[in-house]
């Protein structure tokens, strides 16, 4: 016989499709967040079911009666709005951003460009292209430079030019991913990051990798990233990075969850990086020690994720 707390946890809940996998160059990471939410979802008596749209349509979701969806796919075809849009018109509801604001977060180049509209602070950038004058792309950012896609996570096609003359071939490894490609101002006070579900802003984290820079193995595989929560930042700072990256989510459109990731110059101004709407949830993944921080165990932490559904 089912108890009846577990009861009650299905029947709030229904028939949950944690949604993972995918086709972008992030399955890998997505499998590994889905994963882990399946596992805590079922050990809170959710009835909980892994869904990759890889291997499934989405017509399935329907068919199979699932009642809301758990995003935990990472990048284009899962964070861009175009998953959101085809479950607002099946009129399932689902975890994270709506389809406005998961397409302007992917857009690294868009959202710097609403929250340069806004008055938020963020590094200085270029748009680099076959024609750029790459020359004097070096001298006006200075060295070092970093050069990323604008529509993919996770790090990948990220580089850090650190040698004038190197800004084209770092452009031509991101153009592999990507059409739209910045090369960005360094920022050299630290890296770091602030998750936000509902309203509430976590405690931040002080990012420090052992690589050049927090890159696809720092980030997922590597054990010798150090994570500083609490942060290191003075009650001030904390707070002020807290509403800015608050600020910045909801200028976009934000709900749901998501994280700010931001820089800090040597001075301890704020500079907003980007947003990641479909955060990892794997056991290196930051929104979840950030939650830690505040007594939030993983399995709760998915279930105040999944409270936070939207139908469109």
């Amino acid at each position: 016989m089912m108890n009846n707390k577990k009861a009650d946890v299905m029947q709030q809940y229904g028939k949950v499709a944690v949604m993972m996998g995918g086709n972008s160059a992030e399955r890998e990471i997505s499998l590994m967040s889905g994963n882990g939410v399946l596992e805590a979802l079922l050990t809170r008596g959710v009835d909980a079911h892994p869904f990759d749209p890889a291997e499934r349509p989405l017509s399935a979701l329907k068919d199979q009666g699932f009642n809301r969806i758990f995003i935990a796919l990472h990048g284009p075809f899962g964070e861009d709005g175009t998953l959101q849009g085809a479950l607002e018109t099946m009129g399932i509801p689902y975890t994270g951003c709506g389809v406005m604001a998961s397409a302007i977060c992917m857009d690294k180049w868009r959202t710097k460009l609403l929250w340069q509209g806004a008055g938020l602070p963020i590094p200085t950038f270029e748009i680099l292209n076959d024609h750029s004058d790459f020359a004097a792309i070096e001298q006006k950012l200075g060295l070092p430079i970093f050069v990323k896609p604008a529509t993919e996570g996770s790090s990948i096609g990220v580089s850090k030019v650190k040698q004038a003359g190197q800004l084209k071939a770092a452009y031509q490894e991101a153009r592999r991913y990507d059409e739209l490609v910045l090369a960005e101002q360094f920022i050299g006070g630290g890296e770091y990051t602030c998750a936000i579900i509902g309203d509430h802003a976590y405690p931040t984290i002080k990012i420090e990798p052992a690589t050049e820079f927090y890159d696809y193995d720092a980030k997922y595989f590597r054990d010798d990233t150090l994570y500083h929560c609490p942060s290191g930042l003075s009650a001030a700072q904390e707070q002020q990075a807290r509403t800015l990256s608050l600020q910045a989510f909801k200028v976009l459109g934000g709900r749901g969850w998501g994280r700010v990731d931001f820089l800090l110059d040597e001075a301890g101004d704020i500079y907003l990086l980007e947003v990641n709407t479909s955060p990892g949830m794997t056991s290196h993944s930051l929104v979840p020690m950030a939650a830690r921080a505040e007594g939030l165990q993983y399995e709760d932490l998915c279930l105040a994720v999944l409270d936070r559904v939207y139908v469109g």
